[in-house]
């Protein structure tokens, strides 16, 4: 806080309570409406025809006998399609990609829109789609990681350097008593929210009304606004609700701009919804990556040099990739370390921002290959850890709460009992003879944080509002920043009016990076204060009033009262404060965004460290996990509910990544074969153990006003890992790609 901070200090009770989610009744019953779920007036149905090649360009589509179709209203091809005022290969923010809108011939990888098809019903516009039957000049795809040319890309992830280092590597190489080299490879993997993505388009004029699940909106809104030629305030969008995005939603997406443009051609409103198998593509995913590490450590354990080697794929017309080793920037105290990429250009949609974009890749290698070191020293891998973990983040030497993390290693091992754990493989069998392996991860994510506003008004008959333009994905933001909303206006829940999902409200930034909380929680708290601040006014320069004077030392705001901080038994409903003043209401504005000082001098991170116990058949190979405990130090708790619910789906995807996550794709014709969720595989509930997640409390006072940090993809980063390594220590066999089969285990 700063020292111009309002000296009204508010507490209140509803942050910290696990209270159930504010929209679930309206979920369970089918009343909360999707974007897919709203139908105005004369809608038409877009369905989208895809390319079945990777590379070249389409011919002829048979427009005669799909328009011969009687439900089929028109076809949008890049002959017809209207045309848009900005082109859509335009590279402006580094939040910019480009997109498949259209606007030619050429096909760059398979599931590429080449034509919409706009009907009366989504039957007729399917069988539309279906007669097109499109012939193609075909190129050869270059689908094969391997073989591609490798360069050295500009930067990764967004704008970070290629390279990073400190210190001398190769002299710490050199000088080591223990060394490794280890390569792991991580396989293409694609979103799969159990939302598509999806669109109703109307447009009025020039004005747009929009139905599509956003997890940034005022993005949405530029983009849109751009490439049409509007202002982005004639657009306007619904998203109160997401079902998962992963990402994926937090980029407008080429489909769902054909849409928009479709719904411009027929002049009337149009929903376009991507099949299953048509997320596969435009719309992002995780790229393959080929990580080496080497590691060189004394005798006694300590670390002497990391040398993390990323080898990443992005599209043959853009630039994503995957920042893979940003996370040893930030894990393991070595005097010497060094991250270094290269890249290959691939027929496959553009990778884009995925759970966890670099660290859940990232992590998955770097875990094992510690595992691996501290076998190779002759030390318990949570030892080599605790020896080893850093307090200040080896690149820029900038301190962080390190301390929290030794707590996750220290509560997590006891709740887990990993004490006697044998340090040799293959020492453990279960009562029906299947090998048992415990293996440990450590656990970490950045704490970002990104701009936002917000708004909040207090009445005279004791109610308030708090607007924000805030998403929720489904890990409960309306139930989580209402709390901080209660309590920054100092009212109980019931007392307030909660709004938030369109884009007409306060822009909340994104949500994504597991930052939204803290983000547009921190601007919900702030307009609090500002809209106390003046109430206070009211209260402490009316000498009618008992705060009369309290200025220089402030007031609590709790359950519609105002006290003064130095006498509670003397305080003031906020109705007759109002009433008093003759004011209906009273407005406060709230802002929030990263302080560029604080984020010079400290290390922003939430902590965590996962145990897992896996069992494996020893004649087939099969593995399950039976087991998992995470720890995790992510700052200040708003709703424990929530917050274990959102550990507990990113160490489901730890099991996802390390056993069965792949895209898998025909190298004959560049097409994923498995584009479906019979073939594509997830966890289902027989694939999840018992699961425990620790909640270590954490103050962290630099992060923001409100000590919040994210948990969303931080779940993610330390199971993979984990369960990689309990795989060995049941098995002997280090497997060194993921998801680890069954072919390698035998």
């Amino acid at each position: 806080m700063s020292d111009t901070a309002p000296v009204h200090v508010r507490h209140g009770s509803s942050i910290g309570q696990s209270l159930t989610r504010a929209e679930g009744m309206l979920k369970v019953t089918g009343r909360a409406r999707y974007a897919a779920d709203h139908h105005p007036a004369d809608m038409l149905y877009a369905v989208i025809a895809t390319s079945t090649i990777a590379r070249g360009r389409v011919v002829a589509l048979d427009l005669a006998a799909a328009k011969a179709h009687p439900g089929v209203i028109d076809v949008m091809t890049p002959a017809n399609a209207p045309t848009l005022a900005q082109d859509p290969d335009l590279k402006g923010t580094p939040f910019t990609f480009r997109m498949e809108l259209l606007q030619n011939d050429q096909v760059r990888y398979a599931n590429q829109s080449i034509a919409v098809v706009v009907a009366t019903s989504l039957e007729a516009a399917t069988e539309g789609a279906a007669l097109l039957h499109p012939t193609y000049d075909v190129e050869t795809a270059r689908v094969d990681f391997d073989d591609a040319p490798r360069f050295v890309p500009d930067s990764v992830g967004v704008g970070s350097p290629s390279k990073d280092t400190h210190g001398d590597v190769e002299a710490g190489l050199a000088s080591a008593d223990r060394r490794i080299e280890a390569t792991y490879d991580t396989p293409a993997q694609y979103h799969n929210a159990m939302e598509p993505h999806a669109i109703v388009a109307a447009w009025d004029g020039d004005h747009l009304t929009i139905d599509t699940p956003s997890q940034g909106m005022a993005m949405a809104q530029a983009r849109i606004a751009g490439l049409f030629g509007i202002d982005a305030a004639d657009i306007f969008i619904r998203s109160p609700f997401l079902g998962g995005g992963f990402g994926s939603k937090g980029l407008i997406s080429g489909p769902q701009i054909l849409g928009v443009m479709a719904a411009k051609l027929v002049g009337k409103p149009v929903k376009l919804v991507l099949r299953r198998d048509q997320m596969y593509g435009p719309v992002g995913h995780r790229s393959p990556t080929r990580q080496t590490l080497k590691i060189g450590a004394m005798a006694d354990g300590s670390l002497t040099a990391i040398d993390h080697h990323t080898v990443a794929a992005s599209s043959s017309f853009d630039d994503f990739f995957e920042p893979a080793g940003g996370v040893t920037h930030t894990l393991y105290a070595t005097p010497a370390l060094s991250t270094t990429y290269e890249a290959v250009r691939l027929d496959t949609g553009t990778p884009l921002f995925m759970r966890a974009p670099g660290e859940a890749s990232g992590s998955v290698a770097l875990e094992g290959a510690i595992d691996e070191m501290a076998f190779a020293c002759g030390m318990d891998p949570l030892e080599f850890r605790l020896k080893n973990y850093a307090e200040t983040e080896p690149l820029s030497g900038k301190p962080f709460s390190s301390k929290a993390l030794r707590e996750c290693y220290e509560q997590g091992a006891k709740r887990f009992g990993w004490a006697g754990r044998p340090l040799a493989s293959r020492q453990m069998r279960d009562e029906a003879g299947l090998l048992v392996g415990w293996g440990v991860g450590t656990a970490t994510f950045p704490a970002l944080m990104f701009q936002a506003e917000a708004r909040a008004e207090l009445r005279a008959d004791g109610t308030g509002t708090v607007d924000i333009g805030a998403q929720d994905m489904g890990q409960g933001a309306w139930t989580a920043l209402a709390q901080i909303a209660a309590d920054g206006v100092g009212l109980p829940l019931e007392k307030l009016t909660f709004n938030m999902g369109t884009s007409d409200l306060p822009n909340a930034g994104i949500a994504g990076g597991s930052a939204h909380t803290a983000t547009a929680g921190t601007a919900i708290h702030n307009a609090g204060g500002a809209v106390i601040a003046a109430l206070a006014e009211l209260a402490t320069n009316d000498d009618r009033s008992p705060l009369y004077g309290a200025g220089n030392t402030g007031v609590v705001a709790r359950d519609g009262r105002l006290f003064r901080r130095d006498d509670e038994s003397r305080s003031e409903s906020y109705e007759t404060i109002l009433t008093r003043a003759g004011q209906a209401s009273v407005q406060g504005k709230g802002q929030a965004a990263a302080d560029p000082a604080t984020q010079k001098d400290y290390a922003m991170h939430a902590h965590g460290a996962v145990f897992a116990e896996v069992k494996v058949d020893p004649d087939l190979g099969q593995v399950r996990v039976s087991r998992l405990v995470g720890a995790f130090a992510a700052g200040r708790v708003i709703n424990p509910r929530m917050v274990r619910s959102q550990y507990f789906g990113g160490m489901i995807w730890g099991i996802s990544f390390a056993l069965q996550e792949r895209a898998t794709m025909d190298r004959r014709t560049g097409r994923i074969v498995n584009a479906n969720l019979a073939e594509y595989h997830v966890p289902v509930n027989a694939d999840v153990p018992s699961l425990e997640a620790i909640l270590i409390e954490e103050r962290d006072s630099h992060v923001n006003a409100l000590g919040i940090k994210g948990v969303g993809e931080i779940g993610v980063t330390g199971t993979a890992g984990a369960i990689g390594n309990a795989v060995w220590h049941a098995t002997g066999i280090r497997a060194r790609e993921t998801p680890i089969r069954l072919e390698k285990l035998l």
